[in-house]
């Protein structure tokens, strides 16, 4: 099973073009399968003989770990693309992870920043430095274009243009899109990219990465989590704020303002319409908390 796993693993990167973070999502459920299995039956099985029995009591294993119903609906998916690969391949005839039911969901709405609170987080870096600066220009893009934190963290200076105001930007299975870069995220990013310094050898390729760190290599993710955390702390603002944050206050305030949810599913880069439609709730949520407060018979 392990060496079916490698193959899997190499056709999602080689013919999928899956994103490294797909690939390590899928390596990860895999092998908590494996693990699962190996406890079991005291050895890793092939995979054409794996039960749904077998399945089934891995999924009530997940249950009685009390592991998130989005997290076992994920390794459900993971299993099975991981058997229709296997099928596709003739190692199993058949595919058992088709059997399985997922969870029931229950529907959090995303934590969002207000446009008060976004105002601040904003300005939280300082503009005499060259770190700050960057900062400055990494909460202003992801805000303005509504990115995820592994877009921005791919993101090089090609796909950057300033006359059009749009970032060309690689998304999941790395699908491209477009994203819109308004006029503070612009000026931001610019007077990042006058006091950035590249060693050489990034000097001399045209996939020049946006945000470095101070060795002047392309900043991690990590780093930028790390980052927010110091703004947080200094400013005040809620300690459950994280760079997807930022992505969701995006999506939330272009809703409150009036723009149509297609447009904005097409700016995330949202393959449903489904997943975006999260954001109408909670905005509705918030209409109804403005509701409660405000009429004088609404209670």
């Amino acid at each position: 099973m392990i060496t079916t796993l490698t193959k899997f693993l190499r056709f999602l990167v080689v013919e999928r073009n899956a994103s490294e973070y797909t690939v390590k999502s899928y390596r990860e459920d895999l092998t908590a399968l494996i693990e699962y299995l190996v406890q079991v039956r005291g050895k890793v099985p092939p995979p054409d003989s794996v039960s749904i029995p077998e399945l089934r009591a891995y999924v009530s294993a997940l249950h009685e770990a009390e592991y998130s119903p989005a997290t076992i609906s994920r390794r459900l998916a993971s299993l099975r693309s991981f058997y229709r690969f296997c099928q596709r391949e003739g190692i199993t005839e058949t595919n058992p992870a088709k059997a399985l039911r997922n969870p029931r969901q229950a529907r959090n709405l995303p934590h969002f920043l207000t446009t008060t609170d976004m105002e601040t987080l904003l300005n939280a870096p300082p503009l005499d430095d060259p770190m700050g600066l960057r900062d400055r220009a990494i909460l202003e893009v992801t805000y303005s274009g509504g990115l995820r934190v592994s877009e921005l963290v791919g993101l090089n200076d090609s796909d950057v243009d300033f006359d059009e105001g749009i970032l060309v930007i690689r998304g999941k299975g790395k699908k491209e899109r477009l994203a819109l870069l308004g006029s503070y995220a612009a000026d931001a990013l610019k007077a990042w990219f006058a006091v950035r310094v590249l060693p050489p050898e990034l000097e001399k390729i045209p996939e020049k990465p946006c945000f470095t760190n101070r060795f002047g290599t392309r900043i991690t993710t990590r780093s930028i989590g790390r980052m927010l955390e110091k703004y947080l702390k200094q400013t005040g603002l809620d300690r459950r704020t994280s760079p997807h944050t930022l992505r969701h206050s995006f999506a939330t305030h272009l809703l409150d303002r009036g723009a149509d949810i297609r447009s904005v599913q097409e700016l995330l880069g949202h393959k449903s319409l489904e997943t975006t439609q999260i954001y109408t709730h909670l905005t509705t949520a918030a209409l109804l908390d403005v509701y409660q407060k405000a009429h004088p018979r609404a209670k």
